[in-house]
């Protein structure tokens, strides 16, 4: 497996790893499996090798020393500064490629123009004030990547934590009205675990990366499930943040910014470097949950079910969570034709507004008996590149941007066809700390 995030932070701020020789490494196997994988639309070599060159020397200037040379092995895999070059002392590695083999157009995909280039200065200085604080570099010197070509524009906190940004993902283009895909420089974007199957979106690129294991840690923007749908058929966690809690620049506030991570510790560290917020805390075991296949109206295939489902009974045999019983079973109302309305300029919102007010009421009720609710992340496979057809992607989804609830998708296994699915976790207002915190335990206790 490649290094994780929190790996990769900790072995630069010690020192036996270098930033420039772990970005150089994951420019390398972006190289390599790009052209089939097509995850990016940008990748910015010298800008990414210069900003990973002044972490180094920010690190080294505070140390007082320079360590040995650690470095790329030709292949895109590191070795550590105190590991022998013939290998025999090699990081954990994964293959570039992993196993190679429909969402409604929303205004959260970025599509056109070109990067924002946050200036060196600008970007070391920030990284140099934090430094200079006392404070430790919680993303030193891990590759990130950006969703679209203006993911740049929210990545100002990821920088000053250390972190470097190696690219832009690839986002639905034009032509259709679905968003489950992705178009990365050299064509569609495919699913690391079937090429002639989608990754989903519309955070396609970002996921596909995380995934492939191009990079630990990508950004995503979730307006309808663009983040969580992605993670589920790419089989990696996808974290969709609660509405308002972070600037977003949608008109209708469905937008907001999210995460992709191969791990729930990596996804808990992008959540504390852009809210400040501490190292989430487990609360006691186990969990309080209501499950839900459908929300009483989504109709979803049975194999996703299943499958999260059964992750769901082995959180149950570890003792994370407990299934409860509500006073009242979950039946949301089709939030469908609601979030239209707000996606359509001069559209009358009466009926969206009733729809939203009345789930929002349903939904208040099931926390006040339980602290999560599971259901599947989506309720079908993923579909091939012609498209979903008449079935929409998110309808397990895109409840909880017309709530604003914040929600996670954790792998949970594999179908039929060999692709990834998900759980889907939904959490009150503003407890992203408890999802993340329950994600963790999960992975501990049950695997990924």
């Amino acid at each position: 497996m490649p290094l994780s995030a929190g790996e990769i932070a900790a072995g630069v701020r010690a020192r036996e790893l270098r930033a420039v020789d772990v970005v150089a490494a994951a420019l390398e196997r972006i190289d390599r499996a790009d052209p089939e994988l097509c995850a990016f639309v940008e990748v910015w070599h010298e800008e990414a090798l210069r900003r990973a060159g002044e972490v180094d020397a920010l690190l080294d200037g505070r140390s007082g020393n320079v360590p040995r040379t650690s470095g790329a092995d030709g292949s895109g895999h590191l070795r550590r500064a105190s590991e022998a070059p013939d290998g025999s002392g090699d990081v954990p590695r994964g293959s570039a490629t992993a196993r190679l083999g429909g969402v409604p157009r929303t205004s959260d995909a970025e599509t056109s123009g070109d990067a924002p280039r946050t200036s060196g200065a600008e970007g070391s200085g920030s990284v140099a004030d934090r430094l200079m604080e006392g404070g430790s570099l919680p993303l030193a010197g891990v590759p990130v990547a950006v969703k679209g070509r203006h993911g740049m524009r929210a990545a100002g906190p990821l920088l000053a934590a250390g972190g470097v940004v190696v690219g832009a993902t690839s986002v639905p283009g034009p032509g259709t009205p679905w968003q489950t895909w992705g178009l990365g420089a050299r064509g569609r974007t495919v699913n690391p675990w079937r090429a002639d199957r989608t990754p989903g979106g519309s955070s396609a690129g970002s996921a596909v990366a995380v995934a492939a294991g191009l990079v630990p840690l990508a950004t995503g923007s979730d307006g309808a499930g663009s983040v969580r749908i992605p993670a589920a058929w790419c089989g990696v966690v996808g974290l969709k943040t609660t509405a308002g809690r972070l600037p977003s620049a949608d008109r209708t506030g469905l937008a907001v910014p999210g995460v992709l991570a191969r791990s729930a510790s990596d996804a808990a560290g992008w959540w504390q470097v852009v809210t400040g917020e501490p190292e989430p805390v487990l609360p006691p075991l186990p969990v309080t949950a209501v499950w839900s296949p459908d929300l009483g109206f989504a109709g979803p295939d049975p194999e996703p079910v299943a499958l999260a489902r059964a992750t769901v009974e082995r959180l149950v045999a570890a003792g994370v969570v407990r299934l409860v019983r509500p006073r009242a079973p979950l039946r949301l109302m089709d939030p469908g034709p609601a979030w239209l309305a707000l996606r359509t300029p001069g559209a009358d919102l009466a009926e969206a507004h009733r729809v939203r007010a009345e789930n929002d009421r349903r939904l208040a009720g099931l926390f006040d008996d339980a602290e999560l609710l599971l259901t599947p992340t989506a309720p079908t496979a993923p579909h091939g590149h012609e498209g979903p057809g008449d079935r929409y992607s998110t309808s397990l989804t895109w409840a909880f941007n017309l709530s604003g609830h914040p929600a996670l998708s954790l792998p949970a296994g594999f179908g039929e066809d060999g692709c990834p699915a998900g759980l889907h976790l939904v959490a009150p207002h503003g407890r992203e700390a408890l999802l993340l915190a329950v994600a963790r335990e999960a992975e501990a206790r049950i695997g990924s």
